[in-house]
């Protein structure tokens, strides 16, 4: 399997495409996280084989993926290839006209992890349409995605555009099983972007390829996806992130653990076990959390172990997390609340990532327990004519 990156660098695109890049004046949204298959940062092995950089823009986590969650980013000098970056996590979340006015193309090279509230992808989506403006073209230069491509293992809900916030912007469910390339192409077809669009393909890559990766070439997209298994884990337990438990931050497992003062760790596994959830084991799990909820505090819980991630479902598996916590102690939970950014919506931080008005609501009275509610049968015809892959 050859990625997008690696395609570029060994010069296997077409002939126009690559005149067009060595000659032009180019840009780049990326992250020192987005490697090559040789594991050299991707800018990094584009500057050492010829290719010279305008600008680079960095997206959340900044340019170095190690700003925590949230940190606004500022601009800077990237030192490995010494041009000017533009954050697009801090004042802005687009690129201005003047950061595009002297560019011909920008590259997109981000390493995904196919949820729906991960916001690279929605970073992405504010530079096509920003580069739709200034009359720029972008070329995404495409990567598997880690959860997998068959779309009959999609989960919704799809979100409900009322949310609007850089956690979803346009409805789509929350593990959609597109890599950002197809994403891309989707957002321009259907949402009416018009950008000059080019996706360099992963060569190899198949819709039924084995999802998740290898531990030993992993590259933690950010602070807090150390590994394959956190990665599959977290489209579902980052809705924990929407109400008053730990969901692991700042340990050694983040997004695989649920825990809080008021958990009772052994009935809290024992319950989630006898759920049955498809590829998936608790194990009674203690740990103090050094932020977020419960910052300081001994909490108790669970820590998740995925036995089979062909067969996980890590959507239907958070929503039940949430709703057995309510069932073992009621009335325990409560719903986080956080003041908006700027141009988002005032929807509370749950909401905008279940994409339904109401979740919380909803979640702790079980209403979306049955898998057949996160089911999206019509996912796979809307975005028909956007796959790169069979």
């Amino acid at each position: 399997m050859h990625l997008g990156i690696d395609r570029l660098i060994r010069r296997d695109i077409r002939p126009d495409l690559l005149a067009r890049l060595t000659g032009g004046r180019i840009g780049m949204l990326t992250n020192d996280l987005a490697l090559t298959s040789g594991l050299l940062r991707g800018r990094e092995a584009l500057a050492a084989t010829g290719f010279s950089f305008t600008r680079l823009f960095g997206p959340e986590h900044g340019l170095s993926g190690r700003a925590r969650e949230g940190e606004h980013v500022g601009d800077l000098r990237d030192p490995v290839t010494g041009v000017e970056v533009r954050s697009l996590y801090g004042d802005a979340v687009r690129p201005s006209a003047s950061d595009l006015d002297d560019l011909d193309v920008v590259l997109v090279d981000l390493p995904d992890v196919g949820a729906r509230f991960y916001t690279y992808i929605w970073t992405m989506s504010h530079l096509l349409e920003a580069c739709a403006d200034a009359g720029v073209a972008v070329v995404v230069l495409d990567r598997p995605n880690p959860l997998g491509g068959r779309l009959d293992r999609a989960e919704g809900p799809m979100l409900d555009e009322g949310a609007q916030s850089l956690v979803g912007r346009w409805t789509m469910p929350i593990r959609h099983g597109l890599t950002i390339g197809e994403l891309a192409r989707h957002w321009v077809r259907t949402r009416g972007i018009d950008v000059e669009l080019e996706v360099v393909e992963v060569a190899g890559l198949t819709r039924d390829a084995a999802i998740g990766g290898g531990e030993g070439t992993w590259m933690p997209p950010s602070p807090n996806l150390p590994s394959p298994t956190t990665t599959l884990l977290y489209p579902g337990t980052c809705l924990a992130e929407g109400v008053n438990v730990s969901e692991g931050r700042s340990t050694a497992v983040p997004f695989r653990v649920i825990a809080a003062p008021f958990i009772d760790g052994e009935r809290y596994a024992s319950a989630v076990n006898a759920a049955g959830l498809p590829g998936l084991a608790a194990v009674p799990y203690g740990f103090t959390p050094l932020v977020r909820d419960h910052a300081g505090e001994a909490c108790e819980g669970i820590i998740l172990h995925v036995t089979d991630a062909e067969a996980l479902r890590p959507v239907s598996a958070g929503v039940r997390l949430l709703s057995l916590v309510e069932e073992l102690h009621p009335g325990a939970l409560v719903e986080r609340s956080l003041v908006p950014m700027p141009g988002e919506s005032d929807w509370s931080p749950l909401e905008k990532l279940f994409g339904v008005r109401g979740a919380f609501a909803q979640i702790v009275a079980g209403e979306w327990d049955d898998p057949a509610r996160l089911a999206v049968p019509d996912w796979a015809d809307a975005v028909a004519d956007d796959l790169l892959y069979v």
